[in-house]
């Protein structure tokens, strides 16, 4: 157990090398049945009395968002979940609803949107989404999403069904357990990690999961979002 906590507190507070790394496919964690039942009390526990405490934040944001752009408020993403199950995972509207129409005036930009699936100065987002993105504000009504255990609250970064082939033969691995709404990629670096180092770190998390690992990274996320790290 000491051993698995010194692993584990390595994991979290280091950047990883560029390229992805090799695992074999994981037998124990989260694909076990008491792994499954550990995650989703853990889930409930924290997600339930978490969106009682925030929903009058819940219904500024909404508000904010509603006066700064023309648009709905909230915005579906259709991404993976666990065994290969597509769902729509939810988030506050940050772009502009003509988001293609602008994407197409910036061709260099768009080919870098298609490779890294991320923009560190992106036109389309809004003033208003620029702040909730800063913050990781935009992802809170993913608690939605974790409540219907489609996402858990720590997990692998949330990909889209094309992104999946980006993760190589370990793709079989990351559909083993379920996206998360924060995670090892969230507390190293975000959107300043490369993809391989983002697909590394996935793959070191499900292969190295426990609840204290869990712990960890739920309590040092707030910290990495109140400073910004990596967030655009």
């Amino acid at each position: 157990m000491v051993r698995a906590s010194i692993a584990n507190e390595s994991l979290i507070n280091r950047r990883p090398q560029s390229g992805i790394a090799q695992y074999q496919k994981a037998e124990t964690g989260q694909s076990t049945r008491i792994g499954r039942f550990l995650k989703a009390t853990f889930d409930y526990a924290v997600t339930i009395p978490g969106l009682l405490l925030i929903a009058p934040l819940f219904l500024f944001i909404a508000l904010m968002v509603r006066l700064d752009s023309p648009g709905p408020v909230f915005y579906r993403r259709r991404v993976l979940g666990r065994d290969g199950r597509v769902f729509y995972a939810f988030k506050f509207r940050t772009m502009h609803v003509n988001g293609d129409e602008i994407m197409a005036r910036y061709p260099k930009l768009k080919r870098e949107l298609e490779q890294n699936y991320k923009l560190k100065c992106d036109p389309r987002v809004t003033k208003a989404g620029q702040l909730l993105r800063k913050f990781s504000l935009d992802e809170l009504p993913q608690l939605i999403n974790v409540v219907l255990q489609d996402m858990s609250l720590i997990g692998p970064r949330m990909i889209t069904p094309e992104e999946i082939t980006k993760y190589g033969k370990h793709g079989d691995d990351l559909l083993t357990v379920m996206p998360g709404l924060s995670g090892l990629w969230q507390v190293s670096g975000r959107s300043d990690t490369s993809y391989d180092e983002r697909v590394t770190l996935d793959m070191e998390y499900i292969s190295n999961w426990s609840v204290w690992m869990d712990l960890k990274i739920l309590f040092k996320t707030p910290l990495v979002v109140l400073r910004g790290d990596g967030a655009y």
